[in-house]
């Protein structure tokens, strides 16, 4: 070997040390730092956590108090009826007058209705209309002159939706078809 063959292969040796010495801070640095990240994301996964956590008791609580008071208001409303209706009790027992009575109850009648129409409850009265299975109850047929067959002749009971959503079918008398004459058979003694 030759001095200018070994003269390379020194200063390849020398500067070795310093190279590796250069590679391995920077490693240890990209090391030390991706730790870093890797510590400030799992930090970031158990915090988020947490809040979904708390987010989905939170919201636990909520829907359970929905369903407890989700009345409450519609109650509310309700007792304003319940008072008029005490009132009406009381004045009746104090007075002979039917009138005034009768009236007292159409009052109430007509507070009840507004309550129920301030909650989106509205009322099915079919008579007059032709007889729909989706919001009426047939009770029974009648046949009825002058009068298109499978038409609401009768209410008996009114029907009521609650948000465009049947709740109770009206009850109802239809009329049916006359019957056509027949011939009359006699029977032979």
């Amino acid at each position: 070997m030759t001095e200018e063959t070994k003269e390379p292969q020194e200063v390849s040796a020398e500067e070795t040390p310093a190279t590796e010495s250069n590679e391995a801070e920077i490693l240890r640095r990209q090391l030390e730092a991706a730790e870093k990240k890797a510590e400030d994301n799992w930090d970031k996964l158990l915090r988020s956590q947490a809040e979904l956590e708390n987010l989905r008791k939170r919201m636990e609580r909520e829907l359970q108090n929905v369903q407890k008071y989700a009345l409450e208001k519609f109650a509310k409303e309700l007792l304003t009826v319940v008072d008029s209706l005490e009132l009406g009790l009381q004045a009746a027992l104090e007075t002979d007058n039917v009138d005034k009575i009768r009236e007292g109850i159409e009052l109430t009648l007509k507070q009840l209705l507004t309550v129920l129409e301030r909650f989106n409850i509205r009322p099915v009265d079919p008579l007059g209309e032709k007889f729909d299975p989706e919001y009426h109850q047939a009770m029974a047929t009648e046949e009825v002159k002058g009068v298109e067959p499978d038409t609401v002749v009768k209410v008996f009971q009114k029907g009521y939706l609650l948000n465009d959503r049947l709740i109770r079918p009206a009850l109802v008398v239809v009329a049916k078809k006359p019957a056509e004459e027949q011939p009359h058979i006699e029977a032979q003694a």
